[in-house]
């Protein structure tokens, strides 16, 4: 495989540290041709105007977080925008002390599109958006001069679109806000533009601030920041994107909140954009959540304690779990198979020889002999993760790398035996605590 180094490098070190890279997924994706078409189904509906709510549920290193973020690669392509955040102690949907509005600040922060996929691509977009207003009236035959006529018609354009926003909830400030963008772009008013930018990012903590500032009464907060994010989805599809995805992932979060009743009002954030997104009232946006299953299924703290979530989500009487359900709420992650598992380390292998350029290969035997070590481990057929898998490996190659006389086969011999083991010769706790 002829792959960037910078590219190899990033998912060697990613894989390598347990987190999911953000560039060259699709040079390691293996499997999930179900769940990737159910949420590819998913995209289209969205571009077409619809809405999606999705949960993918996996153990931790499964790859639900990766199957996210293939997605969110996949739909940049397709001109879609995209936010993601990880929730935390300090990121949730709702809170009493800016937790949800952090979740808010965080999402805007990774705004990406195809041509800023790192993130930090507000700025650009609202740009794009203005200039592309332009390019279409010279397009169209008007000349661009400079003039007032022709900047009276860039106007009109601009108020066409805000007024299609100004009759929502919230509407009318977030025109005002893009009407003063625009004029501070068209001005050259760098002071305005930031204090634009940071009315939409919410940044801004008192109404006096912002309206001293820009003209604006209101500040983004804790109990409204969803409001604004189907705003932006209404506005992206007017400034000539496809549609909006949010990735929020690490609900893990939310079932560990002590508080049963800071949980419910979590829980019932997640119930209101289930119930815009399937009924209708959310346009051009999707929603995707991570979480694990005991996120999901604990009717003591999970999502299933909350009941008019559960009645929605939880499978029906005649699903028994053994055939997968891709058009469910909820998609379970299911483990990978050992061909698949040969597969990926069969790409891992080449990306890790072509980043430090060394001529030994891994024979088809090598890479056998590893997978039989790996599912030899303790209860591995039932929970070993793709994430362990990786980190085995990466780490096996590493040492191959950096010793010249080991050979793959005798190192792999001599760490077979402690795979699952602390120092001690008890089994680790990694694998204590799987359920048998």
């Amino acid at each position: 495989m002829q792959i960037p180094k910078r590219i190899s490098a990033s998912l060697i070190n990613s894989l390598r540290g347990g987190v999911v890279p953000r560039i060259g997924l699709p040079y390691i994706a293996v499997g999930r041709e179900g769940e990737i078409n159910a949420l590819l189904h998913d995209i289209d509906i969205i571009e077409n105007g619809g809405a999606g709510f999705r949960f993918v549920s996996g153990r931790y290193g499964s790859g639900k977080s990766f199957l996210m973020q293939m997605i969110r690669s996949h739909v940049m392509d397709r001109n879609f925008v995209v936010m993601d955040a990880d929730l935390s102690p300090e990121r949730r949907l709702s809170g009493s002390k800016g937790q949800g509005l952090a979740t808010y600040r965080e999402l805007m922060s990774n705004i990406s599109t195809k041509t800023r996929p790192e993130g930090g691509a507000l700025a650009l977009i609202l740009e794009k958006w203005i200039s592309g207003i332009k390019t279409d009236l010279v397009l169209s035959g008007v000349c661009e001069d400079n003039s007032d006529e022709f900047n009276k018609m860039i106007q009109l354009k601009v108020f066409e679109v805000i007024g299609e926003i100004e009759d929502m909830v919230h509407g009318f400030d977030f025109a005002k806000a893009v009407s003063i963008y625009y004029k501070a772009y068209t001005d050259g008013d760098e002071d305005k533009k930031g204090a634009a930018l940071r009315w939409f990012r919410g940044e801004y903590t008192t109404k006096a601030q912002v309206k001293a500032e820009l003209g604006i009464n209101v500040i983004i907060n804790d109990e409204d920041w969803y409001d604004y994010i189907k705003l932006f989805s209404l506005f992206l599809v007017k400034a000539g994107y496809s549609g909006l995805l949010i990735i929020i992932d690490e609900l893990v979060n939310i079932y560990k909140i002590p508080n049963s009743i800071t949980r419910q009002y979590n829980y019932e954030k997640i119930l209101t954009m289930y119930n815009d997104a399937l009924q209708g009232k959310a346009k051009y946006m999707g929603i995707l959540m991570g979480a694990t299953p005991k996120c999901i299924e604990d009717s003591r703290k999970g999502i299933f304690s909350y009941e008019a979530l559960k009645s929605r989500l939880e499978k029906s009487r005649f699903n028994d779990g053994k055939e997968q359900d891709m058009l469910s709420p909820v998609i379970y992650l299911s483990l990978l198979s050992q061909e698949e598992i040969f597969v990926l380390i069969e790409k891992l292998a080449a990306i890790h020889k072509n980043l430090f350029e060394y001529a030994y290969t891994l024979t088809d035997n090598e890479i056998e002999a590893f997978i039989k070590a790996e599912y030899s481990r303790v209860y591995a057929d039932e929970n070993l993760t793709p994430r362990e898998i990786i980190r085995d490996f990466i780490e096996l190659m590493n040492i191959i790398y950096q010793n010249k006389g080991k050979d793959f086969i005798s190192l792999l011999g001599e760490q077979a035996d402690n795979l699952g083991k602390n120092e001690s010769g008890d089994i680790d706790d990694e694998f204590a605590d799987f359920d048998v």
